[in-house]
């Protein structure tokens, strides 16, 4: 290896402009993970109906975060902000937490329903 004189000057590379040739930095997309708060969503009313009345805000919590969730990275992924590569999983993360807080409701207007007329019956037996 041979190496050039000291008082040679060194050759480099041209300066290029430091936007030239480099994608813009994307936030990373969350999809697996809104996917996965939305299924969350939609299996605890399933426990809830089975087990406890308590699951089902836990559910409401997690369908709602995934649908928020969603809308808001969808939008940054059609702004150009985030990594559209994710795409596919927020939309499917979103719709499924739709469907988990439509579901969740109906369970609880037929608690509601069912509670009243509980209280409706047990009160007509009593007299």
């Amino acid at each position: 290896m041979s190496q050039p004189p000291p008082d040679s000057p060194a050759v480099l590379p041209p300066i290029e402009s430091a936007d030239a040739g480099v994608p813009p930095v994307l936030r990373p997309h969350r999809g697996v993970m809104i996917l996965t708060f939305s299924i969350i969503g939609l299996a605890t009313p399933v426990l809830g109906c089975a087990c406890c009345i308590a699951f089902i805000p836990v559910g409401m919590v997690f369908s709602i975060l995934a649908w928020i969730m969603g809308n808001s990275d969808l939008r940054a992924m059609q702004a150009g902000a985030m990594d559209p590569a994710g795409r596919g999983l927020t939309k499917a993360g979103k719709i499924v937490g739709m469907i988990g807080v439509i579901v969740q409701l109906v369970f609880i207007v037929l608690w509601i329903i069912l509670a009243i007329a509980s209280i409706v019956l047990g009160t007509a037996q009593g007299m």
